[in-house]
């Protein structure tokens, strides 16, 4: 079962007795959850009926026994367990978990009480008796990223809810100045939503005006003007970065993190991976993906290397001294305009 399909059924009634959740997007576990608690739990009933665990601090029987026993007061209780490396690989907990005793309750759960599993890892393991037996008995949903298309229609869906709409690549560019993270985009979405009021549309301009770039992003938009030959606008960003004090050895890191991204992209993409799975071989967004693949054939491997090339030799010259940071910067970015 995936997400769409469990959040359909838990919105028709039919909840299962444990769910464990795992990913990378924490802001969709954290959502899921939300809307879990608010399907399950009627709100006069939540301060009895919602009780959390934690694993590093609790054994899982006791979180078993809390299942088993009779909800006092509240037709039925929701648990949330926070997991450590029940479900997950790497550090053992400091408490010995009787991991026995929740596989027999598995079988045979409770219909009063549901187990969430919010698993702290972006994998389970595989090796795992426990999630062998979980991946039958249990609801497992795993929160991946969301890929570029799938990012765009979640910023217009939130935008929509609150009766707003976003003009023709303005949720693109949103993603420019925001970045990728679900969290600070639904900030920025309600920000923007405030602003525009009812019935309003985003504009790039308003973006432009009310969302505050990051120093990540603004590297990212530097090379972006770069890659199409508009220098003016490059040279533009680095001197807004220069006036928020950012360290110059800390832009050209930036600069030749992003073009080794491009090269990677480029690899890849010749070796016939998918978008999807370059990001999973890189540890990147899909998002950040396309856009690196979009930029990376406006050079050809070659170039790229050179660029590698020249930005590891200025960052060597900058930390020696053998040229002043600012200046030696700005020289590279003027002969990659040119």
């Amino acid at each position: 079962m995936d997400v769409k399909s469990a959040t359909k059924a838990i919105r028709s009634g039919d909840t299962a007795p444990i769910y464990v959740l795992y990913g990378t997007e924490k802001y969709q576990i954290q959502q899921f959850t939300e809307m879990l608690k608010a399907q399950v739990i009627e709100e006069e009933h939540r301060d009895f009926a919602i009780i959390p665990y934690d694993l590093s601090e609790t054994p899982i029987e006791a979180v078993v026994e809390e299942a088993e026993t009779v909800p006092f007061l509240v037709p039925r209780k929701l648990i949330v367990v926070r997991d450590t490396s029940l479900f997950t690989a790497g550090k053992e907990s400091k408490i010995e978990h009787q991991v026995d005793r929740l596989i027999t309750y598995m079988d045979n759960p409770a219909d009063y009480s549901t187990i969430v599993f919010l698993a702290q890892g972006d994998k389970l393991d595989e090796r795992k008796k426990l999630v062998k037996i979980a991946k039958k008995q249990a609801v497992v949903l795993a929160f991946a990223p969301l890929s570029g298309e799938e990012l765009i229609q979640w910023i217009l869906k939130l935008a929509k809810q609150q009766e707003v709409s976003f003009e023709a690549g303005a949720a693109e560019t949103l993603i420019s100045y925001a970045g990728t993270g679900l969290q600070a985009l639904s900030a920025e979405v309600d920000k923007l939503c405030l602003f525009a009021g009812k019935g309003g549309t985003i504009r790039r301009a308003d973006i432009e005006s009310l969302v505050a770039r990051s120093t990540e992003q603004n590297v990212f938009a530097l090379v972006e003007e770069l890659a199409n030959l508009r220098l003016e606008k490059a040279l533009a960003l680095f001197y807004e970065l220069l006036k928020q004090r950012e360290e110059p050895i800390k832009i050209a890191a930036l600069i030749a993190r992003q073009f080794r991204i491009m090269i990677q992209v480029k690899e890849l993409g010749l070796q016939s991976y998918s978008q999807q799975q370059i990001a999973s071989q890189l540890g990147l967004h899909p998002y950040a993906v396309k856009i690196a693949g979009e930029q990376a054939r406006k050079f050809d491997a070659v170039r790229l290397r050179k660029i590698l090339s020249h930005l590891s030799e200025l960052d060597y010259q900058m930390k020696t001294g053998a040229v002043d940071k600012v200046l030696g910067l700005e020289l590279f970015l003027l002969r990659l305009g040119a």
